[in-house]
């Protein structure tokens, strides 16, 4: 198991962007949840096997249909043991 925090930069609000990503991170076994920052940036904490999380990754780069990811960064963390997937809605930043 390995963590991964991911932002994801572009057009990536309004498009679907959290709800595609939560569909995608269930079929791939990940765990963790997906927000917007105030800034217009996606922010997805990350849990899975390595494998799943590559190509979780290379979904992330392309996003929805609508999207226009622009540029993605990625940093392993500390596993925190997410028992399943959430969107967070706005306002529930930490």
């Amino acid at each position: 198991m390995k963590h991964l925090d991911i932002t994801v930069k572009g057009k990536v609000q309004g498009v679907f962007y959290r709800a595609a990503t939560k569909a995608v991170a269930d079929q791939l076994g990940i765990r963790g949840f997906v927000r917007n920052e105030p800034g217009g940036d996606v922010f997805i904490a990350a849990e899975g096997e390595p494998a799943m999380l590559e190509m979780f990754l290379d979904w992330c780069r392309e996003g929805p249909q609508d999207a226009e990811v622009t540029a993605i960064e990625s940093n392993e963390g500390e596993l925190k043991n997410y028992r399943n997937f959430e969107v967070l809605k706005r306002g529930l930043f930490k």
